[in-house]
């Protein structure tokens, strides 16, 4: 199996483009028409947002919103050509920082953001040696 897609359910799909295209450089690849759905260029794996009153319609279940007061257990990450430039971007577009840039033990280089909806985003670099 091949993972595919990941789908964030956000606010308002507009704005997530927006702010993604922006915060981290990403480049919209497509929003259909009633703006309730839209796909980054991301890679093999598509990021792709979908408002919640369709993804209630998906999912015919009740979910938990992301949000900033109340962060949900999943995140995102990307990898910058360099990060505290990338950092400071995101935080001059709305970007919300969580943890500055550190060295892991591991041998990266992470910080960690919210994005508008509140969903956890890393920008992460592997050191080099």
């Amino acid at each position: 199996m091949k993972l595919t897609y990941t789908i964030l359910y956000v606010n308002n799909v507009n704005d997530s483009v927006e702010f993604y295209q922006n915060a981290f450089g990403i480049k919209n690849r497509f929003i259909h028409e009633s703006g309730d759905y839209a796909e980054m260029d991301t890679g093999e794996v598509t990021l792709a947002f979908c408002a919640h009153n369709l993804a209630k319609d998906i999912i015919k279940q009740k979910y938990l919103k992301a949000s900033q007061k109340q962060l949900i257990g999943s995140q995102i990450s990307f990898e910058p050509h360099n990060l505290k430039e990338a950092y400071e971007t995101a935080l001059e577009n709305g970007a919300k920082s969580i943890i500055p840039p550190e060295v892991k033990p591991w041998g990266w280089e992470s910080a960690i953001l919210l994005d508008l909806d509140g969903h956890i985003v890393e920008i992460a670099k592997e050191l080099e040696v």
